[in-house]
């Protein structure tokens, strides 16, 4: 690509050499009078967190402060992450930006979010424009779209304009000059939306760009760019890039998100070039300290991210009141709904069968949406997964609200796209339940997929099943799944994951999590499911088959240690009697049984001391009725008596009546008084049960793969609800 380059009387660069580094601060005393010293600051996938900006600009006033020859970077991404961006598209950024004095920044992937939507880039453009600063960018070509007409310039200049784009720019420092260049990864194109912006080779840019430097003069060389500390390689990065232009003295990276404490240096003995990353969100503020000698060669240098925020962090006013008003809007927007209503509450609480032990409605919802949108930037994507610890919060019935959606999903983990084969795949969710029934963080919930695992089966080979659209995976087959970028770096332990990343086969094409998660819920508009069977625990029981709609249920109840295990058989369509009712809901709220209690029923002799004690149990607690002296405990109990059993301990457990906010939904409850009524409208308010085309059926009998059914939902959307409060 052809070049304007600026020319300088100065004579060329000597080439550089590794034979005085070292990775330590030289004293005062060791520096030759003619070495210069600089202090580089620098941000990078800022995603739209401004809200700790008055702690930032203060942090960055007081490093300026002690380090005047200075310069400010961002290696882009601000674009994209939190309802800042939502509500501005960057303004409140760039305000910030220019507040703090940056020198320079480049473009992230993300700031062509945009780039299909029905006003383009014209966000970008505006953004652009309002920078009181130039953007650097060797390797992204504007000039087939429009909004960029009289932006950008294919030079390096040592006059840049601010709010104007430049292969690189020449700026002086402390009567030194140094160039800086900006470089954006090629997978733009395939993990956002550029439209008609274009890009080339990143190595093939940053070597006629450092040439241009060169031959103006300039032996300090800075590239800011948004490829990647350790990204995929076949597409670029900044280790590679090191590697490939030994010329560049430091590199500003983003993209990866990565957190480098310290400086990563690419070839040390030869020449070397430091590298630096301050992680994301504006959780660090990154400084690295160089010092060069007369022919611009690294001689000493050290590097630290500072944490921004924390308690006591001083404030910059000046900030707080820039941000004051954008702030306002967002906190309104956060008790906006997104769009959509839930009927059932979205279960995202811990315990055996919540998000870190267990499938839930709230865990196929994420993984939908993270499917969704994954489907959007590639069409081979078939599956999704999400780990449960970064599901933090559940969602009540109701209009969902933005704040609920960043409750659940505070981390704004990223989107990313790895490749896996079908053994790597078996050998993440054998990872994946390796604790279970314990919780784990790193329980998977999954999209477009289900699999059947044998907790009773040593750790490591307990997967029965896996399968993707319907076909069991295959060993040798490769498989693209969706995840967050944590999960695909090998968080949680995940090795299969962590080795799939080092060897390239992950793409970060980012959209926060709670951003898919809103435009998923939108998609859908009412929300009304429960679990699907998409992840269940083998039960030993040889009378019910993981295709039968209540297994996920029964294998709930069995790993509670709710269900008797001396029979193989579960008898799944057998009536349950007054007595097995009785006992499920003692052991289901673990109330304590009592040999001397005392009961005035006289038909209980024949049954087994622990079934007489639950049901004195359940006497005391007021939650069973007898027939004066008779309990009956032989009889089948209806729909209707387990209902008014299951208020009563709803009541006992919370210790408060139970009235319904709603009508009774159910038309078939003729002559029943209040109380079953009211049992039978709880029923339906707590997702407990949800009746038969509005029919309760309440005379009927209740058989034991139904009971299943209603104890694991009593747990979930009751007890487990009232411990989470």
């Amino acid at each position: 690509m052809a070049k304007n380059f600026i020319k300088w009387s100065t004579a060329s660069a000597l080439l550089l050499s590794a034979a005085s580094i070292t990775p330590t601060i030289a004293s005062a005393e060791q520096r030759p009078e003619n070495n210069f010293s600089l202090t580089v600051l620098h941000s990078n996938d800022t995603h739209a967190h401004v809200a700790n900006a008055p702690e930032r600009a203060a942090l960055v006033k007081k490093l300026k402060e002690q380090n005047p020859a200075n310069l400010l970077l961002d290696a882009g991404d601000i674009f994209s992450g939190t309802l800042y961006f939502n509500e501005f598209e960057g303004e409140v950024d760039m305000k910030i930006m220019n507040y703090l004095g940056y020198d320079a920044m480049t473009f992230g992937n993300h700031e062509f979010d945009l780039g299909r939507s029905e006003n383009g880039h014209a966000s970008l453009a505006k953004m652009v424009k309002a920078a009181n600063f130039p953007v650097v960018s060797a390797n992204v070509d504007f000039s087939k779209d429009a909004l960029f007409d009289g932006l950008q310039t294919k030079a390096i200049t040592d006059d840049p304009k601010d709010g104007k784009i430049y292969n690189g720019i020449i700026k002086e420092v402390n009567g030194e000059k140094v160039g800086i260049f900006g470089l954006t990864t090629e997978e733009t194109v395939s993990i956002s939306s550029p439209d008609k912006v274009t890009f080339t080779n990143y190595i093939t840019e940053a070597k006629e760009a450092v040439s241009a430097f060169e031959e103006a003069g300039i032996n300090k060389i800075i590239a800011i760019t948004h490829i990647g500390f350790d990204d995929n390689k076949a597409i670029d990065n900044d280790q590679e890039l090191a590697k490939a232009v030994p010329e560049i003295d430091i590199i500003v990276g983003g993209h990866t998100h990565s957190n480098l404490p310290e400086p990563h240096v690419v070839n040390a003995d030869t020449d070397p070039v430091v590298i630096v990353q301050a992680n994301e969100y504006n959780k660090f503020l990154g400084q690295l300290d160089v010092e060069f000698d007369r022919d611009g060669v690294i001689t000493n240098f050290n590097g630290q991210l500072h944490e921004i925020g924390g308690e006591g962090a001083e404030i910059d006013e000046g900030a707080a009141e820039i941000l004051a008003p954008y702030t306002k809007q967002v906190e309104q927007r956060m008790a906006s709904p997104v769009g959509a209503t839930t009927k059932v509450f979205l279960n995202g609480l811990r315990d055996l069968g919540g998000v870190r032990a267990g499938e839930t409605n709230l865990g196929n919802l994420i993984t939908d949406g993270m499917l969704q949108k994954a489907k959007e930037i590639d069409s081979d994507v078939s599956i999704a997964f999400q780990n449960g610890g970064g599901i933090r919060a559940s969602i009540d019935k109701g209009e969902v609200t933005y704040g609920e959606v960043l409750t659940v999903l505070p981390f704004g983990n990223p989107l990313a796209i790895v490749q896996l084969s079908g053994a790597e795949l078996k050998s993440t969710f054998e990872h994946s339940v390796k604790e279970y029934p314990k919780e784990s963080g790193g329980f998977l919930h999954v999209a477009g997929m289900k699999f059947l695992f044998d907790p009773s089966k040593p750790v490591g080979s307990r997967i029965v099943s896996l399968e993707v659209d319907g076909k069991e995976v295959v060993d040798s087959h490769m498989y693209k799944a969706a995840t967050n970028v944590f999960t695909a770096r090998g968080g949680d332990g995940f090795e299969a994951l962590g080795k799939a990343y080092e060897a390239g086969r992950v793409s970060e094409p980012g959209f926060s999590d709670w951003e898919n998660f809103a435009d998923h819920l939108k998609s859908l508009k009412t929300v009304d499911k429960g679990i699907e069977g998409r992840i269940m625990a083998k039960v030993p029981f040889t009378d019910v088959k993981s295709g039968n709609w209540a297994y996920p249920y029964i294998s709930d109840l069995y790993y509670r240690d709710l269900l008797n295990t001396e029979n193989s058989a579960f008898k799944p369509g057998n009536q349950l009697t007054r007595a097995q009712a009785t006992s499920f809901i003692v052991r289901a709220l673990k109330l304590p049984t009592d040999s001397t209690a005392t009961v005035p029923f006289k038909d209980l002799k024949d049954y087994a001391a622990d079934t007489q004690n639950e049901i004195a149990a359940a006497y005391a607690h007021k939650i069973v009725k007898g027939y004066g002296d008779q309990f009956k405990p032989g009889e089948p109990v209806s729909r209707a008596q387990f209902a008014q059993m299951l208020k009563r301990a709803y009541e006992n457990y919370t210790g408060q009546l139970y009235i319904p906010s709603v009508s009774n939904p159910f038309s078939d409850l003729g002559d029943y008084g209040k109380e079953a009524k009211e049992a039978m409208a709880m029923m339906a308010e707590l997702d407990i049960a949800d009746g038969d085309n509005g029919y309760y059926k309440p005379t009927a009998s209740t058989t034991r793969q139904q009971t299943a059914k209603l104890i694991s939902n009593f747990v979930y959307n009751t007890k487990q609800v009232k411990k989470a409060e």
